[in-house]
């Protein structure tokens, strides 16, 4: 009998990474980049592969406690010295009189972990200077898309302002698909990547920023499910790429997305100027010029990649685009059978051979064209509009309502009134 072998996603994408590497689809060197691993450690877990199977890639320390973990009696001395006797010390001065003076010697990123996880910073931050350049690129394409959007005055005056949102190719330079929104919002990423999906592939990375589109901020407080769980609920398009199993990259600056920030700057002269010449003037029209654009400016600054062949995954035949480019909410269904999203109450109707799905955990599905769905255990259920509820009417009180016809301009209507 056949041992059963349970791998977590990222695992899973080792797994389909070696698969590649083993048919000769893709080099170690590729590989390495994609999972973020040397060279070195990509053949050893590749070795393993070989020879222990799928099994190779589970790691073997998950559920124990690490042999160096430090003990919760030595983490707690350790907070209660910073806090008192060597209040303001910086970290590595901490470290330092902690083993001369307290007979502890703890490494440096040990003694920063601790004051970390217990919300204490160093109270000086050193930024030495960097030296910046530019990135090699990605030697296939599909491997790493570069997304942003960049608000300007794209029709000059002659409309609103309007957001561009992209995403470019870094192996290539290629434009893959960009369509103007209203504002730069997930509606506008998710049609983005659906459009490339259909088109070209599920690519293997996405780099972006830090927008709150793409990741939940530090700052914000973590809710009851998320404390229990142990890990931040991602944002509508971060389940989007957990979904599709693209590795996600944010970036810390600008610079770091360059090839993109240029690609904006680019487009600022010549698409303006399109736009200015077809005397666009609202954002359907600044989408019509657009679609036309995009194929002429790929032919003339598109370039070769440095390897032949895709590195999009195409997908399953499984595969239904309404059931993943949407937004997801959860939802639990009422005695009646009706569950409630925004303003709009559905009556959900027997479905699968089960007559009442009331006080049930149900999943909203609200895709791209408005519409909504819902769903439960991956099972679309029969819907249709709910009857409005009568509107709750409160029984008045007597008194009251003696009061307010006792109270009138006239002096003696209301004492006529009063006595009645």
């Amino acid at each position: 009998m056949k041992e059963m072998v349970t791998l977590n996603r990222k695992e899973q994408k080792r797994l389909m990474v070696l698969n590649q590497v083993e048919v000769g689809w893709m080099r170690g060197r590729e590989a390495a980049e994609v999972l973020g691993f040397s060279l070195r450690h990509v053949r050893r877990i590749l070795a393993a592969y070989r020879k222990d199977g799928a099994a190779a890639l589970a790691h073997g320390n998950r559920g124990r406690k690490p042999y160096h973990a430090l003990d919760p009696g030595l983490k707690k001395q350790v907070l209660g010295l910073i806090q008192s006797k060597y209040a303001g010390c910086n970290t590595q001065h901490f470290t330092e009189l902690l083993a001369e003076r307290e007979d502890m010697v703890l490494s440096r990123s040990s003694v920063r972990r601790i004051l970390l996880e217990a919300g204490i910073k160093s109270p000086r931050k050193r930024r030495p200077p960097k030296h910046r350049s530019r990135r090699e690129r990605y030697p296939k394409e599909g491997m790493l898309l570069q997304i942003d959007g960049s608000r300007h005055d794209w029709l000059e005056g002659r409309g609103p302002w309007l957001s561009l949102i992209s995403a470019i190719d870094d192996a290539t330079g290629k434009v893959l698909y960009a369509l103007f929104r209203e504002q730069e919002d997930a509606q506008g990423y998710f049609l983005l990547l659906r459009q490339i999906v259909e088109s070209y592939g599920i690519p293997l990375a996405l780099y972006h920023d830090r927008h709150g589109i793409f990741e939940r901020a530090k700052n914000e407080p973590e809710s009851l499910e998320e404390q229990l769980e142990g890990r931040r609920a991602p944002t509508q398009f971060g389940r989007l790429m957990e979904e599709l199993g693209i590795t996600s990259i944010s970036s810390r600056s600008p610079q770091a997305r360059g090839r993109i920030e240029r690609l904006w700057g680019t487009f600022q002269d010549r698409l303006v100027s399109e736009l200015r010449l077809a005397g666009a003037r609202g954002m359907e029209e600044a989408n019509q010029v657009l679609g036309v654009f995009l194929p002429g400016y790929n032919q003339r600054f598109t370039i070769p990649a440095a390897e032949p062949g895709s590195a999009f995954r195409q997908p399953g035949e499984e595969f239904i685009p309404e059931k993943v480019f949407c937004f997801k909410y959860n939802r639990t269904v009422g005695s009646d059978n009706v569950v409630r999203f925004g303003g709009y109450r559905l009556q959900i109707m027997p479905t699968n051979g089960r007559r009442s799905y009331a006080h049930a955990r149900v999943e909203m599905h609200e895709r791209m064209d408005g519409s909504l769905a819902v769903y439960y255990q991956g099972n679309c259920l029969a819907t249709k509009p709910a009857p409005p509820e009568a509107p709750l009417l409160r029984a008045r009180s007597t008194a009251r309502a003696t009061l307010r016809v006792a109270v009138s301009d006239d002096p003696a209507e209301s004492a006529v009134a009063a006595k009645k």
